[in-house]
Parts: structure tokens; C-alpha cells; sequence
């Protein structure tokens, strides 16, 4: 384990057993990660849905199927 992984370890148990309630920080940091997870499901399924219109959009191309002008 390197000096990081200690470090990161020993503050994550420290962390743990504070029982103190939670503080302004606390919360800053717990909003900060739903933050961050919606930010990465939006940009996966962004990925996903534009992929699957763009297949939608090649089939119909494909089809001889065009938007009006």
C-alpha cells in the first residue's frame, strides 16, 4: 500500500467514526458527489441517445427517406 492509499485510508476511517453530526462541509461534499453522478449518467445516456438517433436517422437515409427542405 503506498503512502497515498494510507493516508486516504487512515482519513477515511477517521471520517467513519466521527460522530459529531453532519457539518456544512459534509453536506458540501455529499452534494458534490449526486452532483457529480448526475453529470456522468447525463453525459452516458446523452451518448446512448444520440448514437441511437443517428442510427434511426442512417436507416432512413438509407431508406431514400429525407427531411422537407
Amino acid at each position: 500500500m503506498t503512502f497515498t492509499r494510507k493516508a486516504l485510508n487512515t482519513f477515511a476511517r477517521a471520517f467513519a467514526k466521527d460522530e459529531d453530526g453532519a457539518t456544512a462541509i459534509e453536506y458540501g461534499l455529499f452534494a458534490a458527489l449526486v452532483g457529480a453522478v448526475i453529470v456522468g449518467t447525463v453525459v452516458t445516456l446523452g451518448k446512448q441517445t444520440n448514437a441511437g438517433f443517428t442510427q434511426v436517422s442512417d436507416e432512413l437515409s438509407s431508406a431514400g427517406i429525407t427531411a422537407p427542405n
